[in-house]
């Protein structure tokens, strides 16, 4: 498809005395004379045949023919605009629109960011966190991070790795617990799956008490609870290992339970960029690591 000659210079007038509905103070903008934007919208007013300012003894006013126009050159221009931003250092940066749970952000992704970083500076990597509830299309993700089954629908979706769940809490309290039984007698914090705490005394041999007390729909939320004293709580050791290391918690069993994976998932309709390759394979890379020494 051949374009027709597009006057960029009148256009740009145009659309800076719109914004400002000013010939001078576009003139400023522009870095012309006042007089040279004036010449430029007169002559596309001549091209379009319409009217596009009303000019008033103290400034302009826009005609409707203007306002048809105005939406789509600003929309034009900004995305030009965004477009030469991303050029730097004689490389085009590239957005990924990233989601992902909490808890693995926090304990197991920001960590190694930096390695992302650096073998892949021209990504412009865009993180977001959830409590595995996101809706994908509407957040204009290219990817998230979730953890289930990995049946979704119309998702395409890519095993990570395990985090299976145990007991954690402060040594204070690791100090009452000499067997998983005494547990029990514990304030128990819990997320909102209701079966993990059933399912952690049924690895154990232990019956399950009634299990009330705190709800919290996020794993870090839970831990910070436990870290203050409030309860032990039931949550994956790998996505804790910092305040496992220091000595704040403790993990007095070595039972552990499994509830899902990690995926990584976008939406089939999404066509892969660059980008998103570029993570894609470094977080394979990332994640077969985790699985190795798990």
């Amino acid at each position: 498809m051949v374009r027709p000659y597009l006057p960029l210079n009148a256009l740009r007038a145009f659309e800076a005395a719109a914004r400002h509905l000013s010939f001078t103070r576009a003139a400023i903008e522009l870095c012309v004379t006042q007089a040279a934007v004036s010449h430029q919208v007169k002559l596309l007013e001549q091209r379009l045949g319409a009217t596009l300012f009303r000019r008033l003894p103290r400034g302009l006013m826009i005609t409707e023919e203007g306002l048809a126009l105005l939406p789509s050159l600003q929309e034009s221009f900004d995305r030009m605009a965004d477009m030469l931003e991303r050029f730097e250092g004689g490389h085009v940066r590239e957005v990924l629109k990233l989601g992902a749970v909490g808890t693995l952000a926090v304990g197991w992704l920001l960590p190694r960011l930096h390695d992302f970083r650096e073998r892949y500076p021209f990504v412009d990597l865009r993180l977001s966190t959830n409590n595995n509830r996101v809706d994908i299309a509407a957040e204009g993700l290219d990817y998230t991070i979730k953890f289930g089954n990995g049946a979704w629908h119309d998702i395409e979706a890519e095993a990570l790795f395990e985090a299976p769940l145990s007991v954690l809490c402060i040594p204070a309290i690791a100090k009452q617990l000499m067997s998983p039984e005494d547990v029990t007698h514990q304030t128990l914090l819990r997320s909102y799956r209701a079966d993990e705490w059933p399912g952690w005394f049924e690895a154990a041999g232990v019956a399950s008490p009634p299990i009330r007390g705190m709800v919290f729909d996020s794993s870090v939320l839970m831990i910070e609870a436990a870290l203050q004293g409030a309860g032990v709580a039931l949550a994956p050791p790998l996505m804790f290992s910092r305040q496992l290391s220091s000595g704040a918690l403790e993990q007095p069993f070595e039972i552990y339970i499994s509830k899902g994976s990690y995926w990584l998932i976008r939406l089939k309709s999404r066509s892969v960029t660059p980008a998103m390759e570029m993570f894609r394979n470094w977080l394979a890379e990332q994640a077969a690591e985790t699985r190795g020494t798990a």
